[in-house]
């Protein structure tokens, strides 16, 4: 089988994305801070909402997953869960539209001291800007992966983290996995220490 692109110039395009982001100033504060606000909401009882689109809703979900299972040891399950239950996503898309699926969630679901980790590759996603509007209101903190240059929403969060690249989401989404796999470390790691 012939390809029509080398598969290692896709490796090289991969890496190139992973160095820009770790290139910029503020990688490891930004990831340590939300690791840090994450573990304080559910150490007083709060519980980490996560959402994103397509496969951004995969890594979601992911995220949570690992966190009320175990990711690399065993330890107390954590209070994470991901807006993914296709009822809810029909309900809210056919009654009042997509742009509301993760907010209309939020309003129900969420409480003040909750954190919402959204996740949209190019920064613009209604949805997720819908929801940062009900974090707003309902006092809960909102923790952002982002792509290209943030979008609208670098500015409606709490802590927006941008991989900044111009090109394809698959790139931008390979890293925001990476940044998952290392919140999730972190928070199982302060829970093992305890």
């Amino acid at each position: 089988m012939e390809l029509n692109f080398n598969v290692l110039d896709d490796l090289k395009e991969s890496l190139s994305v992973l160095d820009n982001f770790i290139k910029q100033k503020d990688t490891k504060d930004i990831i340590e801070k939300s690791i840090e606000i994450m573990c304080k909401s559910m150490e007083n009882n709060g519980t980490i909402i996560s959402a994103g689109n397509g496969g951004s809703m995969c890594d979601a979900m992911h995220f949570a997953e690992e966190l009320t299972g175990r990711y690399r040891d065993d330890r107390q399950s954590l209070a994470a869960i991901s807006i993914c239950d296709p009822c809810h996503i029909t309900c809210v898309g056919n009654d009042y539209g997509f742009n509301y699926i993760f907010s209309r969630f939020l309003e129900g679901m969420g409480k003040a001291g909750d954190v919402f980790l959204g996740i949209s590759t190019s920064g613009n996603s209604q949805n997720i800007i819908e929801a940062c509007h009900v974090c707003k209101k309902k006092n809960m903190k909102s923790i952002l992966l982002l792509g290209k240059d943030g979008g609208k929403l670098k500015d409606l969060c709490d802590l927006p983290i941008i991989v900044p690249h111009v090109g394809y989401a698959d790139r931008i989404q390979e890293v925001h996995t990476m940044i998952i796999h290392i919140m999730i470390r972190g928070i199982e790691s302060y829970f093992n220490n305890k």
